[in-house]
């Protein structure tokens, strides 16, 4: 049993199984220090929380019993369909998940004890933040306007929720669709079901269909749905019959009625299918009875033998509590559609039967970049569940995921191979070359970068005002089909493809056709090739020249030749003069950009296209600023506001809590194709993390505290370690990495040249 205790505690006293330390609701908040988020948000739109849900799911589980109080279907006040805010003071209701998960999820399900009102006009509540808890498996919050207590469990495909209401004669439970509607039916005195005929089959993989069946028959029912023909005339936009079975159209759905005393509870389990059977035959698998309190043991069992991989001892109870959180979240992706055996919805709309568990798509942008690695540690054969669910959705419609930006798959199968991963990485070349190599394929403005070796913009009349959302983004896509083509070159070279790898190792160059010498920063070009003036790297913008960022952040996006970076700044010592400066030059944007949160300077802890900049010290000779700079960040960036739950940004679906995670663990992969890992400053004495094959890898911190920051010196495996980095190969078998640390810099340690990490460019080429 994984357990964490507090440094000088007693372990057979207080110890703490790490399940109990994870807080769902860590995410949920927005930083609200003004020194960290600049500018932001633009008028009229929250601050980007982390956009975490705080409800009840299983450890990589396709449903999810999650609060909502964010009204999505009426506008998408963060540009993002995300289903629960920390500041709402008011919620709408509860969904019970399904593969369409978020602020989108159908059905939508809420207690409502006296008046309720026809969506999208929802019965809010006013809810009590000191009653709303979380943890893995399990929510609940009292609903004040209601005097009613909410709590959520889930098994794998179904959810399970308990309504504890007060004395009334009319507590109603209001189930119902979303806007594109569909049919809702109540079939006997404890069952509706229903079925979604809106939206897209791809998204809806757990079938368009719900069964909702509840633990006591109710008093009475009825069915609505929304008129838009009458929309805004108030008492004739909307249709409501009590005793109507039946209903069709936007918003369909039903409420029930139920006579109840004080304390009087009422349950309510949901499944999805691809038919209203198979959504039953799921609640008779999977929730046959209403022991709410055994489904949720079960779920907190599931969490605990997954969360109890990594064990820590040391550091504050606030750091263990927002690593175990962060950990719990870094698992928010990608999600099991189908165990071996169950019907899914493929990538080509048809339905399917899983010759092995199936996961969704991995959102390559987000946490390509660092939580796949995490999986890689952790979990080695899941991802090769993973990387066999990309391949079959690659042969389902012709190419591999892409996800958002830039062409990502392959950092996933370069990676995992680099690390030992048993795969057919021969059959999943055959997609990783087609999307790198077909200008018909998701890789946009392909032939451009093909034929000139970068990609230009088109700079509109009287020239952009940041952060302005058109153009090609021609700057961040050449730097990150440059990252993809060095991981491309290497699966090639390992397949004896001697000819593409090396076609692919020259494409890795590209990024240099985007260096503006005279600027010293990444610059766009127009078609002609001429420079894109004027030229502000501290103004960020969406999709012009840069994506979700500044010239400032995505000058550090060569994670594939950190060596080469470092010759075009000219040398170690201007390239630190950068870095440096990077982290001190006052954010002044005019442009307001709502990714842009979680300020250091100009970095930008809030989205993903500087995230590995800290670590950069590694390879020109000052790793101590990392250990620095990784400590600030973690206790910055990370529940640092009144709530204790604020993120910098976004977690787009786990990446930025796995930074979180193997930053206050130590490393960071700055490059997740390679099978390198650079060292920073762990926060915890140490650290036990079990890497799913049946070995161990330990980092023991001596000296450790938050003065003492710096790494004096290191032994691995009890040989002397002066590299400020660690490779796959070191630690495979089980390793033990000590650090001895100290409250000044070893400005020694780590800086011979030859220490450096491996870079496509060899130093002093």
């Amino acid at each position: 049993m994984g357990a964490v205790h507090a440094q000088g505690d007693n372990a057979s006293q207080h110890a703490t199984q790490a399940v109990d330390e994870a807080n769902p609701l860590v995410g949920t908040a927005p930083l609200d220090r003004q020194s960290l988020i600049g500018n932001a948000p633009p008028p009229g739109e929250p601050l980007y929380s982390g956009m975490t849900s705080p409800g009840a799911s299983l450890p990589q589980s396709s449903t999810e019993a999650t609060p909502v109080n964010l009204n999505v279907d009426l506008s998408y006040p963060a540009g993002v369909g995300m289903s629960y805010y920390y500041p709402n003071p008011t919620m709408i209701g509860f969904t019970g998940g399904g593969s369409t998960y978020g602020g989108q999820a159908s059905p939508m399900i809420m207690p409502v004890v006296g008046d309720w009102t026809v969506p999208p006009d929802y019965a809010r509540s006013y809810y009590d933040k000191a009653s709303e808890k979380a943890s893995p498996g399990y929510y609940t919050v009292d609903l004040a306007t209601f005097h009613t207590r909410v709590e959520l469990t889930a098994t794998q495909r179904t959810s399970l929720m308990r309504f504890t209401f007060p004395a009334s004669h009319r507590s109603n439970v209001v189930i119902n669709l979303r806007r594109s509607g569909g049919n809702v039916e109540v079939v006997d005195d404890r069952t509706i079901r229903g079925v979604s005929t809106g939206g897209r089959p791809e998204r809806d993989s757990d079938g368009a269909w719900f069964v909702a069946e509840f633990s006591r028959p109710f008093a009475g029912f009825g069915t609505f749905r929304a008129d838009h023909d009458h929309e805004g005339y108030g008492i004739g936009d909307a249709d409501v019959q009590s005793g109507r079975r039946a209903v069709s159209g936007s918003y369909a759905g039903a409420y029930v009625t139920f006579d109840t005393r004080a304390g009087e509870q009422v349950l309510v389990k949901i499944a999805h299918g691809h038919s209203a059977e198979e959504a039953e035959q799921r609640l008779r698998d999977e929730e046959p009875g209403w022991d709410f309190e055994r489904v949720h043991a079960q779920a907190r069992a599931a969490w605990a033998r997954l969360l109890d991989r990594v064990e820590v001892s040391g550091g504050t109870p606030k750091q263990r509590m927002l690593f175990y959180s962060t950990l719990y979240h870094s698992f928010a992706s990608p999600r099991r559609l189908a165990r071996k055996g169950e019907r899914f919805t493929g990538a080509d709309g048809k339905v399917h039967v899983a010759s092995y568990d199936r996961y969704s798509p991995v959102p390559f942008w987000d946490t390509g970049r660092n939580q796949i690695v995490l999986l890689m540690l952790l979990e080695p054969k899941i991802v090769q569940d993973i990387m066999r669910s990309e391949l079959d959705r690659a042969r389902e419609r012709g190419y591999m995921d892409t996800s958002f930006h830039g062409d990502h798959a392959v950092l996933l199968y370069d990676g995992a191979w680099q690390r030992g991963i048993p795969f057919d990485y021969a059959a999943a070349y055959e997609y990783l070359r087609k999307n790198a190599t077909d200008p018909k394929g998701p890789r946009g403005y392909l032939a451009e970068y093909m034929k000139n070796g970068w990609i230009s913009d088109i700079v509109p009349p009287g020239n952009p005002s940041p952060p302005y959302a058109g153009g090609k983004a021609g700057v961040a896509t050449t730097l990150e089909y440059a990252w993809d083509d060095h991981a491309l070159a290497d699966v090639a070279r390992r397949l004896g493809k001697t000819d593409d790898a090396q076609m692919f190792l020259r494409r890795a160059a590209n990024y240099r056709n985007v260096f503006d010498p005279s600027t010293g920063f990444m610059r766009g070009r127009t078609a002609d090739g001429k420079w894109i003036s004027p030229f502000d790297p501290g103004e960020p913008y969406y999709n012009f020249m840069m994506k979700e960022a500044s010239g400032w952040s995505t000058l550090w996006l060569v994670p594939q030749d950190v060596q080469g970076l470092i010759d075009l700044l000219g040398g170690r010592a201007a390239f630190n003069a950068k870095l440096d400066a990077f982290f001190s030059t006052p954010y002044t944007a005019k442009g307001i950009c709502r990714d842009c949160t979680g300020l250091i300077g100009q970095y930008v802890q809030g989205n993903q296209p500087d995230q590995q900049a800290a670590y950069l010290y590694a390879w020109s000779g000052q790793p101590w600023k990392t250990q620095a700079l990784a400590r600030r960040i973690l206790a910055e960036m990370y529940g640092s506001d009144a709530s204790g739950y604020g993120f910098p940004g976004m977690d787009d679906q786990g990446s930025t809590s796995s930074w979180y995670v193997l930053s206050a663990m130590g490393f960071y992969p700055v490059d997740p194709s390679m099978p390198d890992y650079i060292l920073g400053s762990p926060i915890f004495d140490r650290v036990r993390l079990d890497m799913g094959n049946g070995k161990i890898f330990e980092i023991v911190a001596r000296n450790n505290s938050a003065k003492n920051q710096y790494i004096q010196s290191a032994t691995l495996n009890g040989k002397p370690w002066n590299k400020p980095w660690f490779s796959q190969a070191d630690i495979a078998n089980g390793a033990t990495l000590v650090l001895t640390m100290g409250p000044a810099p070893n400005k020694a340690w780590g800086a011979d040249p030859a220490d450096a990490p491996p870079s496509m460019s060899a130093h002093g080429q």
